[in-house]
């Protein structure tokens, strides 16, 4: 009977013991298991190359994030550090370039100009007693507001010496893997071994308490958020090297990824715990968890799906944790054989994830097909129907050759689509073909790409400082040069009329804008009296056009550089649309060419984008087997009216 007592008492305690491992644990249990599953799902996750693809992908997200653990440790939020890191790439890039400074002061004004907005933020929150949310929110809004300013929406070149942040130390190591782990180091450092690192788990512990022990909140605060100004200042540098341009628009969103992170490593959001290993794993998590998904063919739109899944769980499980009482120390406050458990929980899992990894690699390394027919299609955006029809022909004609096509949605963001280029070229893909962000910012991964020996093909935009095997694409400049020359014919040649542009910095917008100011030129009658940006959206086209209506009721023509604004346009305009003011979108979209049957659009200025995807797939194809292709392959584009609107068929 005691014997029976004593084995079940042992049996429960071994079985508490482990679950109270996995749950200090959860974060390293959840990324092996991740490494394990995309292991044995893909069989291009584990090489090398596709490995340190991940390192690079998760170092900003890791660097901003290592910033904002300070701030929720400190039970504090930080949503400014996305447009923080954007501007101070772009104070960089325009003062080592436009302004002639040398590039090491440009570099500490960069990081300064980081700082200084954390410093506001610190203010306001401390002193300004506005909250962490409304503090940060508002200088979330200034810090991308003045990127914009400062670069006029578009990108600006990195300083070469500054790039080579980008690049790999003996042609293998990437740099931004060593800024990462530097950072994370001095993170570490910070929380575990310094006085401000200990006043920020006293001041997220027990704000009031830490006040009234002699703690200075208000001057700790002001510090606080400094530190999180000058790494998102770091991690804006890291990504623009990557990019060799520093993008106006870069790292939006990057914010919420940077808070995932901090909260998937196992700190809570109330504060007071939180540690520099755990927000790396939890970077990591979300680098995996995204390559993965690209290898493996999944949308990204599923993939923010299950990226907010992980976020959630992550949460749920701190709630676990703290019922278990499993709740973790404050970093260097730890017992005194506290680190050497951790580190040994850490060698172990690296140990057991090793293993399953190798015998996962043994199982694929019998597995071997022919990639020639595996084409990767990175396409800028899918939340615009230009891009679906384009996304629709290439499928529809890779359905018809053969080609097992893998399409993936940039989302507007040049990093990310730099990361799913990366990923393609680490697939071992027969060619690739992107519809870029922007043209600068692409050159870098289509480097990386024509070293492997993999050909490009750019399909509506061109690639920048890379050799692509062809360009196929419409004339955005020819086309904003025939919608300008129609909008002067509608109007006789003299008239008011309004700019709808695009999202600043693409290359679309600018070549699109660039081609119908150079076509009015030999219309001076025609008076543009505003331009203003309404980015490719139909909702802010309405929004924008509404806005501008009050200002200048009088105009006679709407330009829109796409259909979306054009329709929003049309939307704000009422009974006026087509009657007495004049709109002309560009693309040929389905709803846009049905706006110009109806007559509430004038024209559109039709591209073929089916014929876009399906002449990209035919040439990546070509390119892949070896055979000759046309440099640059150019589809026409024409003026739509209603009177030939029947006939076309985009």
């Amino acid at each position: 009977m005691a014997t029976d007592t004593l084995k079940s008492t042992t049996g429960a305690s071994g079985a508490s013991a482990v679950r109270r491992l996995l749950l200090d644990n959860g974060a390293l249990t959840a990324l092996i298991a991740l490494v394990i599953a995309m292991s044995a799902l893909s069989g291009d996750f584990l090489t090398t190359d596709n490995l340190l693809n991940i390192g690079v992908q998760a170092a900003v997200t890791a660097i901003l994030a290592f910033g904002v653990t300070f701030v929720i440790v400190s039970a504090g939020i930080d949503l400014s550090v996305g447009s923080v890191a954007a501007l101070s790439a772009t104070v960089l890039a325009w003062m080592a370039t436009s302004e002639g400074v040398p590039v090491w002061i440009a570099v500490i004004l960069a990081v300064a100009a980081g700082m200084a907005c954390g410093l506001v933020n610190g203010v306001l929150i401390s002193y300004g007693k506005l909250p962490p949310f409304i503090a940060t929110l508002a200088m979330l809004s200034v810090g991308r507001g003045l990127s914009l300013v400062i670069s006029q929406g578009s990108p600006i070149a990195f300083p070469e010496s500054v790039s080579h942040l980008g690049d790999t130390l003996g042609g293998w190591l990437p740099v931004p893997v060593l800024v990462m782990v530097v950072m994370g180091l001095i993170t570490a450092l910070i929380l575990g071994r310094t006085y401000i690192g200990r006043s920020m788990y006293a001041i997220g512990g027990n704000e009031e308490a830490a006040r009234l022990s002699g703690l200075r909140v208000k001057r700790q605060k002001l510090a606080i958020y400094a530190l999180s100004g000058l790494f998102a200042a770091a991690a804006g540098i890291v990504l623009a090297s990557r990019l060799s341009s520093a993008q106006p628009q870069a790292a939006q969103g990057y914010e919420l990824d940077a808070i995932a992170a901090v909260v998937i490593g196992g700190a809570s959001l109330a504060g007071g715990t939180g540690k520099a290993s755990g927000t790396l794993i939890g970077a990591l998590i979300l680098a995996v968890l995204r390559n993965g998904l690209n290898l493996l063919s999944v949308s990204a739109f599923w993939q923010q799906v299950v990226i907010g899944v992980v976020i959630a769980l992550a949460v749920l499980l701190d709630t676990l944790r703290r019922k278990a009482g499993a709740t973790p120390v404050a970093a260097g406050t730890g017992a005194p054989g506290g680190r050497g458990k951790q580190a040994a929980t850490y060698i172990i899992a690296a140990v057991v994830a090793a293993a399953i990894v190798g015998a996962m690699s043994f199982l694929h390394n019998g597995s071997s097909s022919s990639a020639t027919k595996k084409v990767g299609l990175s396409l800028s955006t899918l939340n615009n129907p230009f891009f679906v029809q384009i996304e629709a022909g290439a499928k529809a004609e890779a359905k018809k050759l053969g080609v097992d096509l893998t399409v993936t949605d940039a989302q507007n963001d040049a990093s990310q689509q730099a990361n799913q280029l990366q990923n393609f070229t680490s697939s071992g893909l027969g060619s690739i073909i992107v519809n870029p962000v922007d043209s600068d910012a692409a050159g870098p991964a289509v480097r990386s790409a024509n070293k492997a020996g993999i050909p490009v093909v750019g399909v509506d935009r061109g690639v920048n400082k890379a050799d692509t095997a062809a360009l196929v694409a419409s004339d955005n400049i020819a086309g904003g040069k025939l919608g300008a020359k129609a909008m002067a014919e509608k109007l006789g040649g003299k008239g008011k009329i309004v700019i709808l542009q695009g999202l600043a910095g693409t290359s679309a917008s600018r070549e699109r804008g660039a081609g119908f100011a150079e076509g009015l030129k030999a219309y001076p009658g025609i008076e543009v009296v505003a331009r203003q940006p309404a980015d490719f959206d139909r909702t802010k086209g309405l929004d924008v056009m509404t806005n501008l209506l009050q200002a200048h009721p009088d105009i006679q023509g709407v330009f829109a550089e796409n259909d979306e604004m054009a329709l929003g346009a049309v939307k704000a305009l009422g009974s006026k649309a087509g009657t007495s003011v004049s709109v002309i979108g560009f693309d040929g979209e389905p709803d846009g060419l049905k706006a110009v049957k109806d007559g509430t659009m004038y024209a559109s200025v039709a591209q073929q984008p089916k014929e876009l995807g399906r002449i990209a797939v035919e040439n990546a194809l070509n390119a892949a087997e070896g055979k000759k292709v046309e440099k640059t392959v150019m589809v026409p584009v024409k003026v739509v009216t209603k009177e030939n609107v029947a006939g076309f068929g985009g």
